[in-house]
């Protein structure tokens, strides 16, 4: 899969989450199979560039190729200053983000809420590409409410202004992440441009992905949640896509090492007290499947230290790896 002159491979991308895909998980992702992996949205507001938080979610040092990062507002010229602005600090793709369904950012006309304005799409969107010599990208979701998609006309306003590939969640903005995604219009999409599309929502299993580019003619996909926890979701995926073989699960010593790793990379990008913090989230995920999930979450989530955090997780995964399940007990 290309995106202007960029190859994406395999096109199997990480979806932009907000909180989540942070530079830590990002990198993550990518040595995990990832083609592709967008960053959190980043805002377009210049106000707010100096910011911590902004200046962490705008790192790509040492970031693998290629660098997506996505900008959020509603405003073209601010979008326009923001593209530029992240080109020129490392960024070798821009994403438009027009299908975060947040109360917050939708209330400020951003994210999906812009999908109802359809005049004002092709504003942002021209903008955006005539700011910039990297190839730009458009996530978008089905429409504002089921009763209303408008997913094909955002689309065939998008390839006009020179978006170069699109990214579909197959919900509309009133669903947030409820129900099942429905792939009809995604399909109806990709029939309807030439520009590469992604299809995205609920690829949680190699099989599923199959499924997804068979019934929409999508070019890749783009993973989310299924993702948190189960970064290694990208090289399942990639392999049997590649093959039609399944690869086996990693075992709990690799799941193991995989976190640990996280973690220390979580501490060495926010500092102890926020990566800690951070990390919190994450080990929830990683656990979500485990029996004694409640329990580890109990204790490992009251350690105020990265060496407390890190010493709990790998005696409770190297307990596991030898067959015998260490009890965690909350302290008093």
């Amino acid at each position: 899969m290309r995106i202007g002159p960029i190859t994406i491979d395999p096109p199997v991308a990480l979806a932009p989450m907000a909180g989540v895909t942070d530079k830590p998980f990002r990198q993550l992702c990518k040595q995990l199979g990832a083609g592709l992996a967008v960053s959190e949205m980043t805002t377009s507001d210049p106000r707010l560039w100096q910011t911590r938080k902004s200046l962490h979610r705008m790192d790509h040092a040492g970031e693998p190729d290629p660098v997506s990062v996505q900008i959020a507002g509603s405003d073209p010229v601010r979008l326009a200053e923001a593209a530029r602005y992240n080109v020129d600090h490392g960024a070798q793709l821009i994403d438009i983000n027009m299908g975060c369904p947040a109360k917050k950012v939708c209330n400020a006309w951003a994210g999906s809420a812009l999908l109802a304005n359809e005049a004002l799409v092709a504003q942002i969107c021209r903008a955006v590409v005539d700011a910039v010599e990297v190839p730009v990208t458009l996530k978008i979701r089905t429409g504002q409410v089921p009763e209303a998609r408008n997913a094909l006309t955002i689309a065939q306003i998008a390839e006009d202004a020179g978006i170069a590939a699109l990214a579909v969640h197959g919900r509309t903005r009133s669903q947030k992440y409820e129900g099942v995604a429905e792939y009809e219009t995604i399909a109806a999409v990709k029939a309807s441009v030439s520009i590469p599309v992604f299809a995205n929502g609920d690829v949680d299993t190699p099989e599923k992905a199959r499924h997804v580019l068979a019934c929409t003619g999508a070019d890749g996909l783009m993973i989310g949640r299924p993702a948190q926890g189960r970064p290694w979701i990208f090289r399942e995926i990639a392999h049997y896509l590649a093959t039609g073989e399944r690869l086996p699960e990693p075992d709990v010593a690799e799941v193991r090492d995989i976190l640990l790793a996280h973690l220390d990379a979580l501490y060495a990008f926010y500092g102890e007290v926020a990566g800690v913090r951070i990390a919190r989230k994450h080990l929830g995920w990683y656990a979500r499947d485990r029996p004694e999930n409640a329990a580890f979450r109990a204790v490992v989530n009251a350690a105020v230290s990265a060496h407390e955090q890190h010493r709990l997780t790998r005696e409770y995964f190297d307990a596991l790896a030898a067959g015998v399940p260490r009890e965690f007990v909350a302290a008093a």
